[in-house]
């Protein structure tokens, strides 16, 4: 089978169900796993080229509507006839629905089906160890500066901030993207600032860019000195590596003395 990926979180869920060897092609974006990187790149996940996917002979694209934009992507898989499904997880809970269907999809339905419920497994313990914090810190996600864009209820950074015991500022805006001011994130006073810059390489992310906003001066984060600098592959993509941005989030906004 001849498997094309033209978003990274789909190439993630690939890699963990053991399809190397069929994965002909990825998106300009697709960064992991690093053995993969040698292989022929079809354009950024936003205006994939598709004379390439099609060069690419492929029995199977897997798209995505995770990302505002991707829909030309479908219509122009759809309108070259080539082969193709699409996954589209707004929350936690939908990656595993998302696992299998790829399973299916390739023939892979037992290791899928393994690997899903391996998710919710991990997913259910890290929720159980981290409902046994007192405090409840407040999170503000950062996906872009300028204009912000940050995560609301309908986001699986919201999820991921309600597993690990704390809660997202702007959860009480029932979409998945909100277009915020640094006034409205100032009102909500957060404990933690968690900057996850799609496509933007950590160390392009300078501290100061945030702590030096005037409007944040006197924010709880910014007074605390907690600001962190994340790897967006780690939360911005829904596949299995969520999971480590899970615990990797635990232990940065937890102290032993926080239980």
């Amino acid at each position: 089978m001849r498997i094309v990926s033209i978003c990274p979180s789909n190439t993630e869920i690939l890699y963990y169900l053991g399809l190397g060897e069929q994965v002909v092609g990825l998106d300009d974006h697709s960064d992991w796993p690093e053995a993969w990187q040698h292989l022929p790149r079809v354009g950024p996940d936003l205006t994939i080229d598709m004379d390439r996917v099609e060069a690419l002979r492929p029995d199977l694209v897997v798209a995505s509507l995770s990302v505002p934009g991707m829909e030309a992507n479908i219509a122009a898989l759809r309108e070259r006839n080539l082969p193709h499904i699409v996954l589209n997880p707004s929350r936690i809970a939908e990656i595993p629905a998302d696992i299998r269907l790829v399973g299916e999809a390739t023939g892979t339905v037992q290791r899928a089906e393994l690997l899903a419920r391996e998710f919710d497994e991990k997913v259910a313990s890290i929720r159980q160890r981290c409902a046994a914090y007192e405090e409840k810190p407040k999170l503000y996600w950062e996906w872009w500066p300028n204009p912000i864009y940050t995560p609301g209820s309908e986001n699986w950074l919201t999820d991921v901030s309600e597993i690990v015991g704390a809660t997202n500022i702007f959860a009480d805006y029932p979409v998945a993207n909100v277009k915020a001011t640094r006034e409205m994130v100032r009102d909500r006073d957060p404990d933690h600032i968690c900057i996850v810059w799609c496509g933007i390489e950590l160390h392009r992310i300078k501290p100061s860019l945030i702590t030096d906003r005037p409007e944040w001066q006197e924010m709880t984060a910014i007074r605390n000195s907690r600001v962190h600098i994340l790897e967006e592959g780690l939360y911005c993509r829904p596949s299995p590596r969520i999971l480590d941005g899970l615990e990797k989030l635990e232990a940065l906004i937890r102290q032993p003395d926080d239980q």
